[in-house]
């Protein structure tokens, strides 16, 4: 995409700047809250706004964990994720990327295989322990 399709925005920057530095996966009412004593006319429909924008530049991808809240992430190589089924938490796993997966799917099918996305589910050590320690 082409970037200069947007004119700069600080907001947009300080978004990308709070993705960049954290591995929480967040929401958009998260960002938002980081966000709101530092910008003090921000909505949290500029946040979606500049989300999408950003998203649109191949800066930030959107993870779709299930839950009713979508969650962001800026590292856009391919890697994978874990999603927590009770919490929602989303973690990156230390898995090496497939990367001969998208050609072993265009060459078996009648496909043009572009990209691909594998997410894990089950319980995080969190929740996976609590669900140990329920009695029965």
């Amino acid at each position: 995409m082409d970037q200069s399709k947007y004119k700069r925005s600080r907001q947009r920057e300080r978004i990308l700047g709070i993705l960049r530095d954290t591995d929480t996966h967040p929401t958009v009412s998260w960002i938002y809250e980081q966000l709101r004593t530092e910008f003090s006319n921000l909505s949290i429909g500029t946040v979606y706004r500049n989300i999408n924008i950003l998203i649109d530049q191949n800066l930030v991808k959107k993870i779709e964990a299930g839950s009713s809240f979508n969650r962001f992430d800026a590292n856009t190589d391919l890697h994978y994720h874990f999603i927590c089924r009770i919490c929602s938490s989303v973690d990156d796993l230390p898995l090496k990327a497939l990367s001969g997966l998208n050609k072993k799917a265009a060459d078996s099918t009648n496909y043009r295989v572009e990209s691909h996305r594998l997410d894990f589910y089950g319980l995080c050590p969190s929740c996976s322990l609590a669900d140990q320690n329920k009695p029965r």
